[in-house]
């Protein structure tokens, strides 16, 4: 027997000993229950990697983006299979999985990672999880309204409940604005250590993160703009005032570069591989021809009969009957080749490297259109005298983020008579520049089909949005349905939520959309209806 073979055994058998030993005097016995090769815990940057990519690759993803809210905010259209466009397959069955999904997953382990940099006194670990946390509520609470919040994931906890109640909205929006300008603080003063590598959006570095909290601050603070205008005001100011400031520039956005390994890829590259039935929306692509959009050609594929097309290219309307919806198959563009994989079922489109598009959280440009209605409106610390500059800020941000990065084709773009802002400094009813700031902000969410979708409930822009003529209800729907699950295994909650709220139906309105009228850009009760033409 070698030096090493007996240094093995006798550390074996003293490791057996001491167990003896322990077992003996030791009663509880759960811990042997524990299977070794499927851990209870893990580091907080493992936890954080795989929050980040659950929680993007839900809302920015295949399913809830990509087949739901980018059909419902009409930005893309569907053409072989179009329950989902028509709403038929939107019920609380259908979307039971983005509704418990993070409550189990991404929410949960942002929860572990926020507990363990408190414990350790690491910002650098707990604030960038506070902000994602923010993030990902944030959808939560504009798609269905009142959702479990203060008593969410506490059920492993003294004192939590299996069985958390709903937060109103407006009590959620004011737990929003305290958690992100808590993280920030912590955040400013320094971390210990930090998440480094194991942070995908930046790399660990929390000044980024202070912009993206303060920015994401502003765009709830301008969500609740209809229904509360002075704490809209008040948290505008609170987030353009904050250490460590709110975007700049592109190299600011918030966006996951996915590895495109085949095993994290673009959620819509790795759809497109074997799923050939999204086309681009009418409604989107109505309003890049008509402006010379230089992203057009990007957003989408040319038509393969460029005379069925002003320009070569065009969308089908939403909400068409399966057979109506088929003919659009073959004529109308694709969405563009940046988000295709390359070798695909239904043919050669875009390339491999395309696996690796980002996605984004959000982005420079979206910041700047929000400084642009606020300064629109007089609100945040800003003035009219601003808004052009903010707007043509976010249109160029845009273009840029989407690789038009010529000069001479953003001036050009600038100067079209429908761009050319025309704000008359009123902040009301009738200001021409508000509308273009929701038109053009609407259009640069595109792939964001959740926020897409909530600024226009908020602003009625576009106007061209209307229920299709298939649809299984007479208007879009204002938020989806609760969990079916949430019924069995919660349902005095749930109750009492609907109770609050209004109906379990695609009409109630969520808190902050509850005064459409008071919109300066408001159309009309048949443009933007809710239930009952409400």
């Amino acid at each position: 027997m070698t030096m090493k073979t007996i240094r093995l055994a006798t550390t074996v058998t003293a490791g057996f000993a001491l167990a003896a030993t322990v077992a003996a005097c030791n009663t509880d016995l759960t811990g042997l229950n524990q299977d070794p090769n499927n851990p209870t815990d893990a580091p907080a940057g493992a936890l954080f990697t795989n929050a980040v990519n659950s929680a993007v690759g839900r809302w920015l993803g295949g399913g809830y983006s990509l087949r739901a809210t980018e059909f419902t905010s009409q930005q893309i259209a569907e053409a072989q299979y179009p329950d989902e466009d028509r709403y038929a397959r939107l019920q609380g069955s259908d979307t039971d999985g983005w509704f418990t999904g993070p409550y189990t997953n991404d929410l949960e382990d942002l929860r572990k990672i926020i507990a363990k940099g408190q414990a350790t006194k690491d910002a650098g670990v707990y604030g960038p999880a506070m902000v994602m946390q923010s993030w990902d509520f944030g959808y939560l609470t504009d798609t269905w309204g009142d959702v479990p919040y203060t008593d969410a994931l506490m059920g492993d906890s003294t004192g939590g409940s299996l069985a958390p109640k709903y937060d109103t909205q407006k009590s959620i929006y004011t737990g929003l604005f305290t958690a992100l300008s808590n993280a920030v603080k912590a955040m400013s003063g320094g971390q210990v250590n930090g998440l480094a590598g194991a942070d995908p959006l930046y790399g660990g570095d929390l000044g980024e993160w202070e912009k993206f909290a303060n920015s994401l601050h502003a765009r709830y603070a301008m969500r609740i703009v209809n229904v509360d205008p002075a704490t809209a005001d008040k948290e505008l100011k609170a987030a353009f005032s904050a250490p460590g400031g709110v975007f700049t520039s592109n190299a600011d956005n918030a966006l996951l570069a996915w590895p495109g390994d085949g095993v994290n890829d673009n959620p819509w590259a790795d759809n497109f591989k074997t799923r050939d039935d999204h086309r681009m929306s009418k409604v989107l692509m109505d309003i890049l021809v008509a402006n010379k959009d230089p992203r057009t050609g990007i957003f989408a594929q040319p038509v393969a009969d460029s005379s069925l097309y002003p320009g070569g290219y065009g969308g089908m309307p939403n909400g068409l009957s399966t057979s109506a919806a088929g003919t659009y198959l073959a004529v109308a563009s694709r969405p563009g080749a940046i988000f295709w994989p390359g070798n695909t079922s239904a043919g050669f489109y875009g390339s491999a490297a395309n696996l690796a598009t980002p996605s984004y959280l959000m982005t420079y440009a979206e910041l700047s259109f929000i400084k642009a209605e606020a300064a629109e409106r007089s609100m945040g610390g800003l003035s009219p005298s601003q808004a052009k500059g903010f707007y043509n800020d976010a249109i160029t941000a845009s273009l840029e983020q989407w690789g038009v990065t010529d000069p001479a084709a953003i001036s050009a773009f600038l100067a079209q008579p429908g761009i050319v802002f025309q704000g008359n400094g009123s902040g009301g009813a009738g200001d021409p520049g508000l509308k273009q700031i929701a038109l053009q902000k609407w259009v640069a969410l595109f792939t964001d089909g959740g926020q897409a979708w909530f600024e226009w409930r908020r602003t009625c822009q576009p106007s061209a949005v209307v229920a299709g003529p298939a649809a299984t209800i007479s208007f879009v729907p204002r938020r989806y349905e609760y969990s079916t699950t949430e019924g069995t295994v919660n349902e005095a909650n749930l109750d009492a939520a609907i109770a609050d709220q209004g109906p379990d139906n695609f009409g109630t309105r969520v808190w902050w959309d509850t005064k459409p009228t008071v919109a300066p850009t408001y159309v009309s009760a048949s443009v933007c209806a809710g239930n009952n033409g409400k």
